[in-house]
């Protein structure tokens, strides 16, 4: 199948499990993750209509954003380190991975040396897994108190990425755990912060992740085929 034909059945799937729990599927945007794939499907996929991309990997974003041709709106989906922030500053509209204070800051001094303020999400690594990256429940709270006294950032909300599991209802849980987790910061009604952005639900489990609150779902290996190396 192409690129267009696989877009074609995410969006399909996505609006039939809106349908399934009764929400406008226009709540729910698709992101697609292009990391490690060539400059010619993701201009492929913006023919296709698709406008949203994610990027794991800072220099490969920078190089690919330089030279894809066509109108798109990028999202820094990966884990990212202090000393590669200043190569984003200005060129994405969302970072999904923010778990720290001190890379917070590094984030608010970047834009701010542009003028400029930059959305992002609090990730939250609900399986405590060692080799993800993420902040704990416990010292959420904490954290989005933190960024949120800092210039330049605007919290919108939360991600995850939950423990890989077969069965998609295995992960169900952890969705509805950050969707719990967004309520409660919403009721400590932190200046500032909003939590209108649900980052959760991948290839396998984007339609659970739809079901518990997602609103926006990162989604690579249905839309580009599996991953090719870096």
């Amino acid at each position: 199948m192409s690129i267009a034909e696989n877009l074609a059945w995410v969006r399909e799937r996505m609006e039939i499990a809106c349908r399934r729990c009764g929400r406008n599927p226009e709540e729910v945007r698709l992101v697609a993750v292009s990391k490690t794939k060539p400059v010619a499907a993701i201009e492929e996929a913006i023919v296709a209509g698709q406008k949203l991309f994610g990027e794991s990997y800072v220099q490969e974003f920078v190089d690919k954003k330089n030279a894809v041709a066509g109108a798109a709106e990028w999202h820094f989906v990966g884990a990212l380190q202090s000393n590669k922030v200043k190569y984003l500053a200005g060129q994405v509209t969302l970072i999904h991975s923010v778990d720290r204070l001190h890379l917070a800051e590094e984030i608010s001094r970047q834009w701010g040396r542009i003028g400029e303020s930059v959305e992002l999400l609090i990730e939250v690594n609900l399986g405590h897994e060692a080799t993800k990256s993420g902040t704990s429940e416990e010292e959420l709270a904490s954290l989005v108190r933190g960024i949120a006294l800092l210039p330049h950032l605007k919290i919108r909300g939360l991600m995850a990425l939950p423990p890989y599991c077969d069965d998609p209802e295995e992960i169900r849980p952890f969705f509805r755990e950050l969707r719990r987790l967004a309520g409660y910061l919403t009721t400590l009604a932190i200046p500032g912060v909003e939590m209108r952005e649900l980052s959760m639900g991948m290839t396998h489990d984007f339609e659970a992740a739809i079901e518990e609150g997602a609103t926006l779902v990162r989604v690579g290996t249905a839309i580009f085929g599996e991953r090719g190396k870096r």
